[in-house]
């Protein structure tokens, strides 16, 4: 009688155990969420949409764009949950997918390798535009001051399209150098599948990087335009590290020396040593390390090991139990940076981690980070503890990327999906009337399939509410870097 008790209580506590067990697994289907990662950018583009658009209650949408300057400026991204294409964001999304194809391509399943250089050459063609006149860039789209006082689908969007625009001698150093970076990692990534477009893009972007190291000095100085890109993505950090990655990506791109020459010779002038534990839109110092690294780890170019020692410091920072570590967690683990918006942090640095770990794995290396020895491993560990807490292994349980898993943010910060689609509603809902919408309690209509939040902060805590932007607003650079992680971890679930 008392085994029968035991075997009751065991099979009522499996019971009770095997929902949480189901979920536990869903939230390791990284497959699954690589698919959504690289759906999401379906939801964000602009222009003409093709007939197999997956996402697809979106429409047609800035048709216009450029026409203001006789030039065709359709196509690419709107950045976030607005119906602005800022392209200092975009062209480091471009970037950062296209070196997640770069260093993840081989191991992801073919149909989404397929899908992930679509949405890169959704930017890169738009981009290409952006500079198709000599001595000019054309950086924005968009009156951000106008469409952020209005909440409308980006199908109906009537504000001001106005385009932004830097001519030589005007600086504009760092767009055209992550643009010129962007072009270039792009010419890696299409190399093999499409070797007559990966050489418009290289050729293009050595023009752009000339444009951006004559004409020195950050976009944002230009009264002309300053208004209209400040305080949004204004470059606070300077434009020299954006000079540096340009160059580094030529020089992947192109093995030339006269690119080594120059990561060598203004590695101190421009500042190389200078925040190397920041990586994202606006300050590349940490990816750039990591990325000149390999040739040191190759066993290459030792001339560049002062590079190699920042990305060596950098990643020790990241290890909890190094003397060198002061990168913040969050009681439920995760990455942590003050400015809102966390997971743009925690998405780039988990990338550049799986990526070092390659490199070091390759080249059978380890880190010394004081008193102890990191090897690859650890690097993937904190990588995936990483992946796993955004995909819904945090003290919530929630998943913080849209439509993956039961439990996903429902009312994020983001026009298109909060209104009902131009197929359900096909009248226009004008600039004030959308905002019945957005102070609606219910949850978006349209689901952002992939949609990365900005996520919780220091204390774990996220409040589904469309209001608090930093928190609930999807962007292209949150979840550029999550498609290379995702790939990793796809191809190896069971990393511990």
């Amino acid at each position: 009688m008392k085994n029968k008790i035991i075997s009751s209580k065991l099979l009522l506590l499996l019971l009770l155990l095997l929902p949480l067990m189901s979920c536990h697994g869903s939230y390791l289907d990284y497959t699954d969420a690589l698919t959504k990662s690289i759906l999401f950018f379906e939801g964000q583009r602009s222009g003409y949409l093709p007939q197999d658009q997956r996402m697809n209650w979106r429409g047609h949408s800035g048709l216009s764009d450029g026409w203001t300057v006789n030039v065709d400026l359709t196509g690419g991204y709107y950045d976030a949950g607005d119906n602005v294409k800022f392209n200092f964001p975009m062209a480091f999304t471009t970037t950062l997918l296209a070196w997640s194809v770069i260093e993840f391509g081989e191991i992801m399943p073919p149909a989404e390798l397929r899908n992930a250089l679509v949405a890169i050459r959704w930017s890169t063609d738009y981009l290409l535009k952006t500079v198709s006149q000599p001595d000019r860039i054309f950086v924005q789209v968009g009156d951000p001051v106008l469409d952020h006082n209005c909440w409308e689908r980006p199908e109906d969007m009537d504000t001001a399209r106005t385009v932004y625009t830097v001519d030589a001698p005007n600086p504009a150093s760092d767009v055209a150098g992550e643009t010129a970076a962007a072009l270039a990692a792009a010419s890696i990534a299409f190399r093999p599948s499409d070797p007559g477009y990966a050489e418009t893009l290289l050729r293009t972007s050595t023009r752009v990087f000339d444009f951006a190291d004559k004409n020195r000095g950050a976009y944002s100085d230009n009264l002309n335009i300053r208004d209209g890109v400040c305080p949004y993505y204004c470059d606070f950090d300077g434009y020299q590290d954006e000079l540096l990655w340009g160059a580094a990506w030529l020089r992947r791109a192109t093995q030339g020396d006269n690119y080594l020459s120059y990561i060598q010779e203004n590695r101190q002038t421009l500042g190389a040593d200078d925040n190397i534990d920041e990586f994202g839109w606006e300050n590349k110092h940490a990816g750039l390390n990591v990325l000149v690294s390999k040739e040191v780890l190759d066993g290459t170019t030792y001339s560049l090991q002062s590079y190699k020692s920042s990305a060596d410091s950098f990643m020790c920072t990241l290890i909890p139990e190094s003397s060198s570590s002061h990168i913040q967690y969050s009681p439920g683990g995760l990455i942590y940076r003050p400015g809102g918006s966390n997971l743009q942090h925690a998405t780039t640095i988990t990338f550049l981690l799986l990526v070092y770990a390659n490199y070091l794995e390759k080249s059978s290396q380890i880190l010394n980070c004081g008193t102890i020895s990191v090897g690859p491993s650890m690097l993937r560990k904190i990588g995936k503890r990483q992946v796993d807490y955004i995909l819904g292994e945090n003290p919530k349980g929630i998943s913080y990327m849209v439509g993956y898993s039961n439990y996903y943010p429902q009312k994020i910060h983001h026009r298109g999906s909060t209104i009902p689609s131009i197929n359900d509603h096909p009248q226009v809902i004008g600039c004030n009337e959308g905002s019945i919408y957005f102070n609606s309690s219910q949850p978006n209509p349209n689901v952002l399939v992939g949609a990365i939040v900005g996520g919780p902060g220091e204390d774990d805590v996220y409040d589904d509410n469309r209001d608090e932007f930093r928190k609930s607003e999807p962007t292209t650079y949150i979840n550029a870097p999550f498609v290379g992680a995702l790939a990793y971890f796809a191809a190896n679930p069971n990393v511990n």
